[in-house]
């Protein structure tokens, strides 16, 4: 007997074995994709919070005696109005406006819990970057540092 093709079965089996599979790429392309979304979140603290700190090492002296302490408080929104005031003040308006565009829900705080030191405090929404409900959606990012 001699057999020139595939038969319907073997076609049928081969198309769920592809369908399989491509269900698992499309799995593993939303995964990635929402762990990269995480990742470039943690990032931009990263970044914003060096900023802040460089900014404090630029104006020192009113850094130590208390000028760039600021609460967590509630979220800015993203504005273009420019910051006014004092340096300080202006520095924490605009840091806190880039924690606003930058990340969702962006907020900060600065204290310094020590002479000399810096504690530096960046949380945001990061409930699209989390598979699991059940995980804390807000991330905190801290840094202590020497000023």
């Amino acid at each position: 007997m001699k057999q020139s093709g595939f038969t319907l079965l073997e076609v049928l089996v081969a198309m769920l074995v592809l369908a399989i599979g491509l269900l698992g790429l499309a799995g593993l392309m939303t995964s990635s994709m929402r762990n990269n979304l995480s990742a470039s979140h943690r990032t931009q603290a990263t970044w914003m919070a060096y900023d802040i700190i460089d900014r404090m090492r630029a104006n020192r002296a009113s850094a130590v005696t208390g000028g760039y302490v600021t609460a967590m408080g509630t979220a800015a929104t993203c504005s273009a109005a420019a910051p006014t005031g004092t340096i300080p003040a202006q520095d924490i308006a605009a840091w806190k406006n880039q924690l606003a565009c930058a990340l969702p829900a962006g907020n900060g705080s600065i204290a310094f819990p020590a002479s000399g030191r810096a504690r530096v405090v960046i949380r945001w929404d990061d409930s699209r970057g989390i598979a699991d409900s059940t995980n804390q959606t807000v991330k905190t990012f801290t840094v202590d540092t020497e000023l």
